[in-house]
């Protein structure tokens, strides 16, 4: 591709570098200078035009931008019409976005005319939402270089896994300083969170701060009543391996996977399973509608991936979030007397 200036005599099927105007003539930018257009500009008294030459094996903006991105887009995903060397990937389906950043990183690597921009890997999505965008820089790339660029994203560095579990079990714990309403509160909270997954409350079981009480608890929520993934609200926050839930997960015939994590608010989190049904000890954060760990670990269960150890000790990465304002902030050693606050906390 050549880019300068030229006269405005030769300037016909070139490109328009910029908006070109003068007296009725308008010929946009990117576009192809007309050769009715050419004549009435220099009629108009214009000498010469920055414009765009392709050469050779160049491909344009638009043709380039739409080749990548339908490599790019995998399962659950589609691509929009290209503009202006613009093409967008939109979910398809309601799910977590999944991303192979080696295989994105190398096609932005191919040559700076090209790029890939994407939201965050495991981000939630809706069907409709804008999750990546292919731009080309200038107004053509060689065809050698859009060519290794496709051959890099093949297969397809995006996809969008989909939703998989929809009944979902709530055990709370209850202790005498738990008020009703926060309890409440907490139901509603995890059903907004439900909502744009397409899944439920199924069960809603109340019990006894004894391991005893959430085994079997645990044991009805999925033996019962079919759920296919379960949330423990702790009236106390877990504080050890050993301590109520962890131990009433192991009474149920389940285990504990994995206690803590790097993210904050959340740090509370336990993660385990029963059979095929994982099972979470949610962090009082959990309880405010505010975003927190717990958000990144249930969409992912819920779209059926694995929350593995090495999972949730590479989220400390970024996992210093806003604070949640109605509990006892930690972070400035403040300290909340009651019950209630210390099952909002961390």
């Amino acid at each position: 591709m050549k880019f300068g200036s030229v006269a405005i005599t030769r300037a016909a099927g070139l490109i328009a570098a910029h908006t070109l105007r003068a007296d009725d003539v308008i010929v946009r930018k990117g576009r192809p200078i007309q050769g009715d257009d050419a004549r009435r500009l220099a009629e108009a008294g214009l000498d010469s035009v920055v414009a765009v030459t392709l050469e050779t094996g160049d491909v344009g903006e638009d043709e380039a931008a739409a080749r990548l991105a339908a490599r790019v887009a995998g399962s659950g995903l589609s691509t929009g019409p290209a503009f202006t060397g613009r093409c967008n990937l939109q979910a398809e389906v309601a799910g977590i976005l999944m991303i192979d950043r080696p295989v994105v990183d190398a096609v932005n690597a191919v040559d700076e005319a090209i790029t890939l921009a994407t939201l965050p890997p495991f981000r939630p999505v809706s069907p409709g939402e804008m999750v990546a965008t292919v731009k080309i820089i200038p107004y053509a790339v060689s065809g050698s270089a859009l060519d290794r660029a496709c051959g890099i994203a093949t297969p397809a560095p995006l996809t969008v896994m989909p939703y998989r579990r929809f009944r979902v079990g709530v055990v709370s714990t209850l202790l005498s300083g738990l008020k009703e309403a926060t309890v409440a509160k907490t139901l509603r909270n995890l059903e907004r969170r439900l909502g744009p997954t397409g899944a439920g409350i199924a069960s809603d079981l109340r019990v006894s701060h004894e391991a005893g009480a959430v085994a079997t608890a645990i044991r009805e929520a999925i033996d019962r009543d079919g759920c296919d993934l379960v949330v423990v609200f702790g009236a106390s926050a877990i504080a050890d391996r050993r301590d109520v839930i962890p131990a009433g997960i192991e009474a149920a015939g389940g285990e504990v996977e994995h206690f803590g994590m790097p993210v904050d608010p959340g740090n509370l989190l336990l993660v385990g399973r029963r059979g095929e049904v994982p099972v979470i000890g949610a962090p009082g954060c959990a309880r405010s509608p505010a975003e927190n760990g717990f958000d990144w670990v249930l969409h992912r269960l819920l779209a059926g991936l694995a929350v593995s150890r090495a999972d949730i000790v590479g989220l400390g990465v970024g996992g210093l979030l806003m604070e949640i304002v109605s509990r006892p902030q930690p972070r400035s050693g403040r300290q909340g007397p009651s019950e209630e606050s210390m099952s909002e906390n961390a």
